[in-house]
């Protein structure tokens, strides 16, 4: 696989921007990647939605006195909003020119879990991503302390039911133990006093804010340091510990580069971390650049996006609705804004089962057939195109061609195959080239060795 194949893929959904790459070369792309401007205008679908608290409590008190059909009526209003963000959402990934701020987002998204199914306000999910979106180059202690205070998330994890001597622990344990430290660097004790800071920070306007009725003010000990403290104040507190990198730097080494990294290279980036004062992009620009010089292709499963946007890619096609990938992420376990529980996506090898490989399969071969889609405008022609060969090519040249773009490594079995399907007298200038090419895209698109980057 060309390396600018491999780093399209990796920095983005598909193979789109790989001749933006060659052309500018890798660290003018990434230059470009991290300066893309910040959208911030509403999407459609949460034109009606309330954006004020108060707003919202008085929907939900009318909510509690509809009708049956006025229920099912509010209840698909609100799937539809959902899938209009989802929908929105999948179309910066499929367009964006620079697609690592979207892919940077997506990381950020299944670090700082906060689902829609258990939310349900979708303006909140919505202010939620926005968050991530503002910060996902930024600085990640100050990306904790505006998540931590996202409504999506004091409702996501019941920190609304925290309060003064009636203490909720769910937030203060996964900020420890999923966004920051990890298992085995705190204690119980400091769940429980990190409960206590955290005790009446509810619902607000754009963020959470305290409520002088339902906070604790006693004086408490967390992780060694002693006193009345706040949600930003225990947040100062984690990020003074030892191993506060090294959570992150694994986790972007997995999402990125390979599901499973040295771990001397989390401890090499997480110790730059903390030199660079948590800044993101300098350390993105470091691991980046660094494993851009090895030879590390195949050591990362593609995920369920990856995998549909790269296919819809090479086709050349545009699927005609949305829903249709969205419908596939959602056999393949990765639905956008609801991740299966608090930890997130796992990754890695989960990507891929039985049934999820099958599904793979099932989608490639419906897409190549020219199902699900529509032309693309101006064209006469609904069918898919792979654009990676040309009439004065023969069989082998186009056999190179496709692989270089499209699998890492080619085994004899596999060159054997390809020669079967694309034999050696093949014409690529005859009426019937287009269908024979492919049928060997199909059986490309359905090896192991295109699983993984």
């Amino acid at each position: 696989m060309k390396k600018s194949v491999l780093y399209s893929l990796r920095l983005g959904f598909s193979s789109l921007q790989a001749k933006i790459i060659e052309s500018m070369g890798f660290d003018n792309f990434l230059a470009n990647s991290f300066n893309v401007k910040n959208d911030t205008q509403l999407p459609s679908c949460l034109e009606d939605a309330p954006k004020k608290f108060k707003d919202y409590k008085e929907l939900r008190n009318k909510a509690k006195n509809f009708s049956a059909e006025e229920k099912k009526a509010f209840n698909l209003k609100q799937r539809h909003t959902v899938i209009g963000l989802q929908k929105w959402w999948l179309n910066k990934m499929m367009t964006a020119e620079y697609p690592l701020i979207e892919s940077m987002i997506c990381f950020w998204h299944n670090h700082f879990v906060s689902t829609q199914q258990k939310v349900k306000v979708n303006y909140w999910v919505y202010q939620h991503h926005m968050i991530l979106r503002r910060h996902a180059f930024g600085n990640f202690k100050s990306l904790t302390k505006q998540i931590i205070k996202s409504n999506a998330m004091i409702s996501y994890l019941d920190n609304a039911k925290n309060r003064n001597n009636n203490f909720n622990e769910n937030l203060s344990r996964e900020l420890l133990e999923l966004f920051t430290l990890g298992i085995g660097n705190y204690t119980e004790d400091d769940i429980k006093n990190g409960a206590k800071a955290l005790a009446g920070l509810n619902y607000g306007d754009e963020s959470g804010v305290y409520r002088r009725f339902l906070e604790n003010n006693d004086i408490i000990t967390y992780l060694g340091r002693t006193g009345v403290f706040k949600a930003d104040d225990i947040i100062d507190i984690i990020f003074e510990q030892p191993q506060i990198p090294y959570l992150v730097t694994k986790k972007l080494l997995q999402w990125f580069i390979e599901d499973e990294p040295k771990e001397e290279k989390v401890q090499e980036l997480g110790t730059y971390f903390k030199s660079v004062n948590f800044e993101i992009q300098p350390l993105l620009t470091k691991m980046f650049t660094e494993a851009y010089k090895e030879n590390n292709a195949g050591t990362k499963i593609k995920d369920p996006l990856r995998y549909i946007i790269q296919l819809k890619n090479e086709l050349n096609i545009a699927i005609e609705k949305p829903e249709h990938i969205l419908f596939f992420l959602r056999q393949q376990g990765m639905e956008l804004f609801n991740q299966p529980n608090v930890k997130g996506w796992d990754g890695g090898n989960s990507w891929l089962s039985s049934q999820t490989y099958l599904q793979r399969n099932n989608i490639a071969d419906l897409l190549c057939m020219g199902k699900l889609i529509r032309s693309k405008k101006g064209e006469n022609t609904e069918k898919p195109q792979i654009n990676l060969y040309n009439s004065n090519m023969n069989n082998k040249e186009i056999i190179k061609s496709l692989t270089d773009n499209l699998v890492f490594k080619v085994s004899d079995d596999m060159q054997t195959d390809m020669e079967t399907l694309l034999k050696y007298d093949f014409d690529a200038s005859s009426p019937n080239a287009d269908a024979a090419v492919l049928r060997a895209f199909n059986y490309i698109v359905k090896t192991p060795e295109f699983q993984v980057i």
